[in-house]
């Protein structure tokens, strides 16, 4: 349920595309983009979502 409630709560604050998709595949623990692809946001919401965190979603509003 923390799940869908993180990703609910993101949406809905507007959180930036590159970050969600970091914290999706961080949280279901899936490998991490290819290099080229990678931005700042998309690397901390890995790191969030790995960490199972949703501290830092008003930062990237």
């Amino acid at each position: 349920m923390y799940y869908f409630e993180s990703v609910k709560a993101m949406e809905e604050m507007g959180v930036n595309d590159n970050y969600i998709q970091g914290w999706v595949a961080g949280y279901l623990q899936n490998p991490e983009i290819e290099v080229q692809r990678m931005t700042p946001e998309y690397q901390s919401g890995y790191k969030d979502g790995n960490n199972k965190s949703n501290a830092n979603f008003k930062d990237f509003c």
